[in-house]
C-alpha cells in the first residue's frame, strides 16, 4: 500500500579528507533505518548522501600530497567513502560529489538567482577563519591558546590557530531574514528537533544575525561565482545546496517538485548551517524550507568526541570485522537516544551484543525453527484455539508495530527498536511458560504443540518484517529459514503486525546462528 507522500531524507555530505570514523557511521545507519522503513513502508522515499569535496582545506591536503585537488577527492572517495556505504550496507538512493558537474552548474544557477533577486551585493570582510572548520568564526567559537598556542586565538571545536583574513568578497543578506526565521521557528516548532536543538537556534536568531560572506578570492578551488570569475562560491554555501542540486533543481523541475522539500539529518556541530543559512537562502530563492532539521548528539569516547588529532577516531571496519554490520547498526541505533550524546565502548557492545543479540534475538529464532524441524518435520502447523497467552503475544505485536511506526515517524529509531524488542522478550517469556519441548512428549498435547509453535514462528515472521531497515543481513536469513513467501522488503511494514500472514503449512528450512558467539571482544 502507497502512501504517495514523498520523503526525501539526507546525510550531511561528508568533508572526504576526513576518514570514516564510526560518527559518520552513526549517522549513515540512522539515516539508511529511516529511509528504508519509509520506502518498505509505502512511502515514496529518497535518500540522499555524498561528499563535500571543496575549500581551502582540501586544497592544502592535496598541495601536500603533491596531487591535484581532483586526484585527491577522487582517491578519498574511492577508497574510503563509497566502502564505508558497503561495510554499513547503506541502500543510499543517490551519492552526490560537490565535484560533478551536475552540481557545480545548478549552483551557479541558484547563486545568479539570489544574485538577481537582489540578496547579494560586494563589501570588504575582516575576520578570524578557521580552515578545519572552513568558517569565519563567531566570537562565541574563539578561545585563547595555550600550551604551544599561547598568546593566539584558536577554534573552540579544532583547538588550532584561526588565520586572521581579510579579504574583498560577495555577502548574502542574511540578516534581513532574522524575522522570517523566527516565525518559521514559532509555527514550525518540529522544524528543529530535538528541542534542545531548537532552542539553541532560536537564542542564536534572537541575538542577531549579520550578513554571510558567500565568496573567497584567495584561492581558486571552488565554483566559480558565475557574475566574477576572480571568485568562488564559499565551501558551505557550495555544500548546502547539494540537497536541492541533486534531486533537479535548475534542470530538472518535475523530480524536483517530486521530491523536494527533503528532511535533513546531521550533527549537532553543523546544525547552525542548516537550520540558520539555509532556509535562509531557500527563502531567499523563492522556495520552500526544508521539513525539518534533525541533529544527532556526538559520538564519545573516553568522554570526549572523537577527534583524529587525538587519536580517538574508530574506523567502522574494527567494529564490523569482528561483529557484522547488523550487530554495528542496531548497537549505535538503540544504544543511544538519538539527538543526545551518546559514550561508545567495547564493553558495552560485546555486553550487548550477547545479551540482546545472540542470547535474545538470535537464539529465539534459532530454537523456534530447530523445534518445528523436529516435532513438525519442518513444516508451520496449524494453530488451534488461542488462549489468553496466545492472545497476549498477538496484542504484544500489534502494539509494538504501531509503536514501533510512531517512533520511526518522529526520527525516534532508537524508540522504535526499544517498541520491537518487546515482541523479543514476549516470544522468549511465552516459549519458557509453555514449554513446547515438554508438551511434546504427550500425543495430547499436539494442538497446543501446534499452537504454541505456530505462535512462535508468526512472532518472528513480524519480527523480520519490523527490524528489515535496522538489520537488513539477519532478517534476510531469517525470512528464507521460516520459508514465508514473498520478499521480505517487499512486505507492507505498517501492516506488519496483523495476525496470521504466515501460512500454516510452510516449511521452513535450517538456521545457522543469526548472531555467532565471539568469544573475545576487540
Amino acid at each position: 500500500m502507497t502512501s504517495g507522500g514523498s520523503f526525501y531524507i539526507t546525510t550531511p555530505i561528508y568533508y572526504p579528507s576526513d576518514l570514516p570514523h564510526i560518527g559518520h557511521g552513526y549517522t549513515s545507519v540512522a539515516v539508511d533505518t529511516l529511509a528504508r522503513w519509509h520506502r518498505q513502508a509505502g512511502d515514496d522515499t529518497w535518500m540522499l548522501t555524498g561528499t563535500d569535496e571543496h575549500g581551502q582545506k582540501m586544497l592544502r591536503a592535496a598541495a601536500a600530497n603533491g596531487v591535484t585537488p581532483q586526484e585527491w577527492v577522487d582517491k578519498l572517495v574511492t577508497e574510503s567513502w563509497f566502502p564505508l556505504l558497503r561495510t554499513l550496507d547503506v541502500a543510499n538512493d543517490d551519492f552526490i560529489r560537490t565535484t560533478q558537474p551536475r552540481h557545480e552548474e545548478r549552483v551557479q544557477q541558484f547563486v545568479q538567482a539570489l544574485y538577481d533577486r537582489g540578496y547579494i551585493y560586494a563589501g570588504e570582510y575582516e575576520a578570524l577563519y578557521c580552515v578545519g572548520c572552513e568558517e569565519f568564526k563567531p566570537e562565541a567559537e574563539i578561545v585563547d591558546g595555550t600550551g604551544p598556542f599561547e598568546g593566539l586565538k584558536v577554534c573552540a571545536i579544532h583547538s588550532k590557530p584561526l588565520e586572521l583574513l581579510q579579504e574583498k568578497n560577495y555577502f548574502f543578506k542574511l540578516s534581513e531574514f532574522q524575522d522570517r526565521l523566527l516565525e518559521l521557528y514559532r509555527s514550525q516548532p518540529d522544524f528543529v528537533r530535538p528541542d534542545s536543538a531548537r532552542n539553541e537556534v532560536v537564542s542564536f536568531v534572537r541575538s542577531g544575525l549579520k550578513d554571510l560572506s558567500i565568496s573567497r578570492s584567495a584561492f581558486d578551488w571552488g565554483i566559480r561565482v558565475p557574475w566574477d570569475e576572480s571568485h568562488v562560491i564559499y565551501v558551505w554555501v557550495d555544500a548546502l545546496l547539494n540537497y536541492a542540486t541533486a534531486v533537479g533543481y535548475g534542470d530538472d523541475p518535475a523530480e524536483f517538485e517530486r521530491r523536494w522539500p527533503a528532511y535533513h539529518v546531521v550533527g549537532k556541530d553543523i546544525l547552525r548551517f542548516h537550520a540558520v543559512i539555509w532556509p535562509a537562502m531557500l527563502m531567499a530563492a523563492g522556495l520552500e524550507v526544508p521539513k525539518g532539521i534533525f541533529a544527532h548528539g556526538w559520538l564519545l569516547v573516553g568522554g570526549e568526541k572523537m577527534s583524529k588529532s587525538k587519536l580517538t577516531g574508530i574506523a567502522p571496519t574494527e567494529i564490523t570485522d569482528v561483529f557484522g554490520s547488523d550487530a554495528y547498526r542496531f548497537y549505535f541505533l538503540s544504544a543511544i537516544a538519538f539527538g543526545q550524546d551518546g559514550s561508545f565502548s567495547w564493553e558495552d557492545l560485546s555486553a550487548r551484543y550477547q545479551a540482546e543479540l545472540a542470547n535474545g534475538f538470535g537464539n529465539l529464532a534459532s530454537r523456534t525453527i530447530a523445534m518445528i524441524g523436529r516435532y513438525f518435520d519442518g513444516v508451520v502447523p496449524t494453530p488451534g484455539e488461542p488462549t489468553e497467552l496466545d492472545l497476549r503475544v498477538q496484542r504484544t505485536v500489534a502494539d509494538a508495530a504501531t509503536a514501533a511506526d510512531a517512533a520511526m515517524t518522529a526520527f525516534r529509531p532508537d524508540e522504535a527498536i526499544s517498541a520491537i524488542w518487546t515482541i523479543v522478550d514476549e516470544l522468549n517469556g511465552y516459549i519458557t511458560e509453555n514449554e513446547p519441548w515438554a508438551l511434546a512428549k504427550d500425543d495430547a498435547n499436539r494442538e497446543r504443540l501446534s499452537t504454541v509453535l505456530y505462535t512462535a514462528a508468526e512472532g518472528l515472521r513480524a519480527l523480520a518484517v519490523l527490524l528489515s531497515p535496522v538489520m537488513p543481513q539477519s532478517t534476510a536469513t531469517l525470512w528464507g529459514a521460516l520459508g514465508a513467501p514473498g520478499e521480505l522488503t517487499a512486505q507492507p511494514l505498517r501492516e506488519a503486525g496483523t495476525w496470521g500472514q504466515l501460512p500454516a503449512g510452510t516449511r521452513v528450512g535450517t538456521l545457522a546462528p543469526l548472531f555467532p558467539r565471539v568469544e573475545q571482544s576487540a
